[in-house]
């Protein structure tokens, strides 16, 4: 019999009646329920009638023979079971994604009004069917091995398939404490919680691959945090994020085994992944471990090409943050661009400005070499000739998606020698006027030909009146024009609707997530709402966004802003 950790019971919804049977909010003990992970026949009103399992987590691999939660180092498996940590005070529901209760985890909306759904989401229930755990992982950071890392505060709380088959490992983040938390106290706070959720679900709607968040949760408990390392130490709230993503699994997670020398478990942990999450390559392929390799470079070089196509720039681009499944994970000290510029950093505390925007190409290449580095325990000599021509391939990938995304953005069809060249020039344009990059590309979307080629810009389009102060500006224009001109059955309407289709008019900018914080600290989470509203259609202009300002040139106070990784 395999063995199962000992589930407190003070934590356990273990039947129908001890979870709500005496509340009237489930049918009877004896009605029937989804077997653990599976979805119910139809959206579940109440959470007894759902259910998540860590079968599939714990089925594979050894855990953590040391039960008890405090730091340590921990060797030999890939999860230590942990629970997590209740609030002391009370718990306010802040937000939640009605896409991804209702699309993902196939609950009707109605049940954010529950004390259950309160509970789970806050750390204070366990599911029926799932093991909390926390995931040991390493990972180099700023350049440098940083040894066991790990979930220091959060916990994955279960696995969900979903009607549509598809697999979300669900994690609460700012959970507490875990063997993992080093120096931490295992919490999340409220600023950079509503910045995890915004963002997460920002991302999503702007087609870049990303975890999810389904909910945000804030406590009256005190969390002590020295924001900008300063020594200026503040009381903040803490709070907690339920995020979903198809996979936690991450550089990282395969870096610790290889340099603790388990090879067993590193072979059966990168076995598992490629099967349940590459379904492409073939398990008895000898060559596996290269077309995995292969495909995690491509997909980087597409990820981290999308992220330039916005302006987003991650800010702590360590092994441990990339992941495996090539989507953006672990939402730190991020940052958006507003005035379009290379050496842009949102971390305050990234002093050698390793993880700058323009830089994140070449970080991803460094991460990648980490990655080959855990996997040539496991190649033969010929498989680790092949992945280092494979990682050189890296550049010559982002490159060209890098190319195609911004010949998107500009309506260009077809092929031209000189795209490049017209791309690289708007750039530097940009770069010398600091125009707005977001609304740059927005204003070229709803600008008709006839505008730009008499140079009459409308008062509106003022990233474009900034672009045009530029003395190279009309000569740029006239590339682009004759450019566009080249574009096989094409017209001017098409062409901007084309654009307007990929380039944003809303992003979450830093000073809009600022201004959601600090209503939010206020307990005024009205604009953690409209935010979360408006960025699901960021490329249709909306009444709601356009009276909050969200298209407008950024406050002057903006530039001042700093982002901190103490969260």
């Amino acid at each position: 019999m395999r063995w199962r950790p000992w589930v407190p019971a003070c934590l356990a919804w273990g039947c129908v009646a001890a979870l709500c049977g005496s509340r009237g909010l489930c049918p009877a003990p004896n009605a029937s329920r989804p077997e653990p992970g599976q979805c119910p026949r139809r959206r579940a009103a109440e959470l007894c009638a759902w259910a998540l399992s860590s079968d599939s987590l714990l089925d594979p691999f050894p855990v953590d023979v040391i039960q008890e939660n405090y730091v340590r180092n921990v060797k030999n498996c890939i999860f230590s079971v942990v629970y997590p940590t209740p609030f002391k005070s009370r718990v306010r529901l802040v937000a939640v994604s009605k896409e991804v209760i209702e699309n993902i985890l196939d609950l009707n909306i109605s049940v954010k009004g529950s004390s259950d759904f309160l509970e789970f989401v806050s750390g204070g229930k366990v599911i029926f069917g799932s093991v909390p755990l926390a995931h040991r992982y390493g990972g180099h950071q700023f350049g440098s091995w940083a040894g066991q890392l790990g979930d220091g505060r959060a916990h994955l709380v279960g696995v969900y398939t979903n009607r549509h088959g598809e697999r979300w490992e669900l994690q609460l983040k700012g959970s507490g404490k875990t063997p993992y938390s080093r120096n931490g106290d295992g919490r999340a706070v409220l600023r950079s919680s509503v910045r995890e959720f915004l963002c997460s679900e920002a991302m999503h709607y702007l087609g870049i691959p990303t975890s999810r968040a389904a909910s945000l949760v804030v406590s009256d408990d005190d969390v002590w945090r020295d924001q900008f390392y300063n020594g200026n130490i503040k009381k903040e709230r803490g709070a907690i994020v339920l995020r979903l993503a198809k996979s936690w699994f991450r550089i990282g997670s395969l870096e610790i085994l290889a340099h603790s020398g388990e090879l067993d478990l590193l072979r059966r942990l990168l076995d598992f992944i490629i099967q349940e999450h590459f379904p492409s390559i073939a398990m008895n392929d000898s060559n596996r471990y290269l077309e995995f390799f292969s495909t995690v470079v491509s997909e980087t070089a597409n990820l981290i090409s999308l992220w330039m196509s916005v302006g987003f720039a991650h800010g702590v681009c360590n092994t441990d943050n990339f992941s495996l499944l090539s989507i953006t994970i672990d939402y730190g000290p991020f940052g958006f661009m507003d005035s379009y510029d290379p050496d842009f950093v949102p971390n305050t505390s990234d002093d050698e400005r390793r993880y700058k925007i323009g830089n994140q190409a070449s970080v991803g290449q460094f991460n990648l070499s980490k990655l080959l580095q855990a996997l040539k325990p496991l190649l033969d000599p010929r498989q680790k000739q092949l992945a280092s021509q494979i990682l050189k391939g890296y550049g010559e990938h982002y490159y060209s998606r890098f190319t195609e995304l911004f010949k998107t953005k500009l309506g260009l069809l077809g092929e031209n020698e000189n795209d490049n060249y017209l791309i690289a020039f708007l750039l530097k344009i940009m770069e010398d006027t600091k125009a707005d990059f977001t609304m740059t590309f927005r204003e070229l979307s709803e600008i008709t030909a006839d505008q730009l080629k008499e140079l009459h810009i409308p008062e509106e389009f003022w990233a474009l009146q900034d672009l045009g102060k530029h003395e190279l500006f009309s000569e740029w224009v006239t590339m682009y024009l004759l450019r566009l001109n080249s574009n096989n059955r094409d017209s001017d309407a098409k062409r901007r609707t084309r654009m307007a289709t990929v380039n944003p008019r809303y992003i979450l900018r830093n000073w809009m997530a600022e201004s959601a914080v600090q209503k939010a600290n206020l307990n005024d989470f009205s604009e953690v709402q409209l935010l979360e509203q408006v960025l699901q259609h960021p490329f249709q202009r909306q009444e709601a966004a356009e009276r909050a300002g969200y298209s407008l040139r950024p406050p002057a106070w903006a530039k001042h802003l700093k982002v901190s990784c103490s969260s």
